[in-house]
């Protein structure tokens, strides 16, 4: 299995939507496309899966030129772009067995696949119709279609974009085991769910890709360093005065809680909490903000 963008640009008129953007993905595992609204997440997305061609460059899945033999790059591929619309009238059982029949699988196969995800993904009512469905409930069963093929590579556009804690827990559940054999490529807003599955991560804004690599390692580079303690009472100037005689730089006091760094060494971390403790009561000390929110900020906040 393996994603290939060799250069790849996208031009409408004088506006540039993508600019030579280049990685390579060659085995299991999920890669998270990050990056604010119009950096062209989507625009990537289409083009991996043919729905427009590049101005310039190649793209190849599994080694297959997508543009050049389409049929044959996305034959092993699934994809889910933006919001799609199933045919409302259908229920979710004839939905599934027509993407399934389309993808020349056999019938016992494709009913084996559905009782699996009917379960797995928490689907409505197999009798229910796509256009009586939530968005939550089509988004699911969306996935399922997706993945009746059982591609080797799946394409997620924001796949749980709109939806409730539940339904995201099962979109964030079903990608940790399809990135056990499969290649996941999944951009997404919401960092705690990228940082919670995926192995790589991608920074893309205005067309170009600012940073990638291993999710690990760009989380522990861009570190903050910094907890928030919360008082059992308001800060006021007598408590704020205790806490810059501590000697750690202050990001922030609001009400009872106050962001402070550290050097980022558990024993230097334990000794401010002493302290704070005894200034006064604490009610919680956690670390502040994730690391790959810190590294979002760092590399984007400055560039949108």
């Amino acid at each position: 299995m393996e994603i290939s963008f060799k250069g790849i640009s996208k031009s409408y008129s004088k506006f540039k939507a993508l600019d030579n953007i280049s990685f390579n993905f060659n085995e299991h595992g999920a890669i998270g496309y990050l990056g604010p609204n119009g950096a062209g997440k989507t625009t990537t997305l289409k083009i991996m899966t043919n729905l427009i061609r590049p101005s310039k460059g190649t793209v190849e899945l599994n080694g297959i030129n997508v543009t050049k033999n389409p049929k044959k790059a996305l034959f092993n591929v699934g994809s889910m772009i933006e919001t799609p619309t199933p045919y409302p009238y259908l229920t979710v059982k004839e939905s599934l067995e027509f993407i399934g029949e389309l993808r020349g699988i056999d019938k016992k196969t494709i009913h084996s696949e559905i009782d699996e995800f009917a379960e797995a993904l928490k689907l409505p009512p197999l009798t229910s119709k796509m256009g009586q469905l939530s968005k939550g409930q089509r988004q699911r069963a969306v996935f399922a279609s997706v993945l009746i093929p059982d591609p080797s590579i799946v394409i997620l556009d924001e796949p749980t974009s709109g939806l409730d804690p539940f339904e995201r827990k099962i979109f964030r559940d079903f990608i940790l085991k399809l990135k056990k054999d499969k290649l996941v490529f999944f951009s997404s807003h919401i960092l705690s769910e990228v940082s919670e599955t995926c192995d790589d991560v991608i920074f893309l804004n205005k067309g170009k890709i600012l940073k990638q690599g291993n999710i690990d390692i760009i989380s522990r580079e861009f570190n903050t360093n910094a907890v928030s303690v919360e008082f059992i009472k308001p800060i006021d100037d007598a408590i704020k005065r205790s806490i810059e005689s501590l000697n750690h730089e202050i990001i922030s006091i609001n009400n009872k809680i106050a962001v402070l760094k550290y050097s980022g060494d558990n024993d230097d971390r334990a000794d401010l909490l002493k302290g704070l403790i005894k200034i006064s009561p604490v009610v919680s000390y956690s670390t502040y903000g994730s690391d790959l929110e810190s590294a979002y900020i760092s590399i984007l906040g400055e560039k949108s």
